[in-house]
């Protein structure tokens, strides 16, 4: 598969969820104290994501 989440630990410690696609960094969330912090930070992003609306700047 060319995309997928990583949980990661930044320098701070806390850990990061990543999205990656073709081993390339998209994006990522803020740190979190915990894994499970980063768990559902993944699964909020896939339950709402798909229906989030697009905004242009001009």
């Amino acid at each position: 598969m060319a995309h997928k989440f990583v949980i990661e630990k930044n320098k701070a410690g806390e850990f990061v969820a990543k999205f990656k696609y073709n081993s390339e960094t998209i994006f990522w969330t803020e740190g979190y104290a915990n894994k499970a912090g980063a768990k559902n930070a993944i699964e909020s992003i896939l339950k709402n994501g798909p229906g989030a609306a697009v905004e242009e700047a001009e």
